[in-house]
């Protein structure tokens, strides 16, 4: 009977904290364009930010109870005022935020890059994280990838890879601010120029038992990717390097992820540490065709030091003990455009036109009307929104009404990685017959796959996605009976070939190519659905 008794006390002390705990989970837990992570907590709720770049709005906002389940709440960045998108061009725009929390107020701050001679760093402040959110307030130090530290004396320092002009050697420089106006209060200081590695980018400081830890990324955001770390007694330095730096990487791993960076430590409310980081996925030809997406790891702290999944890698299939696990109920697939404004998971192109815009003309539909400048253009006020891709297997569909009133004008559904690198699956007029048309650009490189007539009337068009490429096909008139037109290949929607930090998104545009379009465009609702793999 004794030893009955003891088998189950074992046996229960060893699956307790698998009984008040979830049990694993699976990266990335955000998946899709969601790179350049940052993470604060309140009491038992967690907040997360990532990049937009020249997507508008800018700077989403995610609410978590466990770290591995998250649900968008809200945009940092709503307004044209926070947002000055005129001259952006792709993959310029809003670079890598950073969200902290202090006495009630939530604080984002980031870049904006329009080139290397015209970028500023600010900041944005709300007492809701799911907004609204405070016009800038502008800190005159360079670089990129800004953070925020508060010291237990009330004072605030700040932190960017530059410190007057991006001519200075790279490294992490740090001042002391005002936080209430932005004001620099000391002298911009080199705190330290990385563990050998290139591009060091990406600091944060973190205050624990003593000591001050900056953590910063390292090797550039793709495969050479990696999180360092460097400690000190003095908030000013000098930082020694950890000795197993890095902490984090992916350079020697066989996992699907890869490029693992970018990193934000985390203390959770039942006192264990996480690391949120970005990493890419390789899928055909090795390009990560969803872009770079939010992960996540658990960290414990030996000898001063912290370590990261053990191994300093991170893997997909993550079986480790975690928070107790609170999902959020699914969102419908479906979108019928029956709200006054379109859910957060859409995104403009830079800054709208409104009157280009409508969820008003239509009952139940978002209607369309383009401007001169089409999906080709690096600068102007394109008519495009859309959704991220986030699975490499998917479905988007949707049904257009559309009667062109002029051979110049178009509408439909695409593909889009950046200007130069997109498909086209869009209805056009010429000779008073309709055509639906798909059409490919890569590069230079502008190609007509196919040319179909059609009748008036609503149409539906579709895009199935794989791992390895898009297929595109359509009905008429109300059937469900799709006709496949063409499928072509996946990998030139990476940002390995495409170039620039976004991911793909698919999305509903139109264009006048050239000319203002006065005829308007009608989406009676659209569909994304994953289909099998993530």
């Amino acid at each position: 009977m004794k030893n009955i008794t003891l088998i189950t006390i074992v046996f229960f002390a060893l699956i307790f904290p698998y009984l008040t705990f979830g049990q694993g989970y699976k990266n990335p837990v955000i998946p899709g364009f969601y790179p350049d992570p940052s993470i604060c907590k309140v009491s038992d709720d967690y907040y997360l930010v990532s990049s937009t770049f020249e997507y508008f709005p800018g700077v989403p906002v995610f609410h978590s109870k466990d770290l591995i389940n998250w649900n968008q709440i809200g945009h940092c960045l709503t307004r044209k005022s926070q947002l000055p998108f005129e001259k952006v061009t792709p993959s310029q725009g809003i670079y890598a935020p950073t969200l902290r929390y202090h006495n009630g107020v939530f604080y984002m701050v980031t870049t904006l890059m329009i080139s290397r001679n015209e970028n500023a760093n600010f900041y944005v402040t709300a007492t809701n994280p799911a907004g609204p959110w405070s016009d800038p307030i502008y800190v005159d130090q360079s670089g990129i990838d800004p953070s925020l530290f508060w010291d237990d004396d009330g004072k605030v320092y700040f932190q960017s890879n530059r410190a007057t002009s991006f001519d200075d050697a790279r490294a992490i420089y740090q001042s002391e601010i005002d936080i209430k106006t932005g004001e620099i209060l000391s002298e911009i200081k080199m705190l330290w120029t990385g563990s050998g590695a290139q591009y060091i980018e990406a600091p944060h400081v973190y205050k624990k038992d003593g000591y001050y830890y900056l953590m910063t990324a390292e090797g550039g955001t793709f495969y050479n990717h990696q999180v360092t770390i460097a400690r000190s007694k003095n908030i000013w330095g000098p930082y020694e390097g950890c000795p197993h730096n890095p902490i984090l990487t992916a350079r020697n791993s066989y996992d699907v992820i890869q490029g693992t960076g970018h990193g934000d430590l985390i203390e959770a409310h039942d006192g264990s540490w996480w690391m949120v980081f970005l990493c890419i996925r390789p899928t055909v030809g090795n390009c990560p065709v969803l872009g770079r997406e939010t992960s996540l790891v658990p960290v414990e702290w030996k000898n001063g030091w912290p370590v990261v999944n053990e191994t300093g890698v991170a893997t997909a299939q993550m079986d480790v003990p975690t928070l107790p696990l609170k999902p959020f109920p699914e969102k419908s697939t479906l979108t019928e455009f029956d709200e006054k404004e379109l859910g957060l998971e859409w995104n403009y192109i830079r800054n709208p036109v409104a009157s280009n815009y409508s969820l008003d003309n239509k009952q139940g539909s978002l209607a369309l009307k383009g401007e001169k400048w089409t999906l080709s253009d690096a600068l102007g006020e394109i008519t495009f929104v859309g959704r991220r891709i986030q699975h490499w297997s998917f479905s988007a569909e949707t049904e257009l009404v559309f009667a062109p009133k002029a051979d110049n004008e178009t509408a439909g559904i695409c593909i889009m990685s950046r200007n130069n690198y997109h498909y086209d699956l869009f209805l056009q007029k010429r000779n008073n017959q309709q055509y639906l048309v798909l059409e490919y650009r890569i590069g230079s490189i502008t190609h007509r796959e196919a040319e179909i007539p059609v009748e008036g009337g609503s149409i539906k068009l579709k895009i199935g996605g794989k791992k390895t490429f898009y297929e595109f096909s359509y009905a008429e008139n109300g059937s469900s009976n799709y006709h496949t037109i063409a499928s072509v290949d996946s990998r030139f929607m990476s940002a390995d070939v495409s170039g620039g930090y976004t991911g793909p998104y698919v999305g509903l545009f139109a264009s006048g190519n050239g000319e203002k379009s006065t005829a308007w465009a009608y989406y009676d609702w659209f569909k994304y659905q994953e289909k099998g793999e993530l």
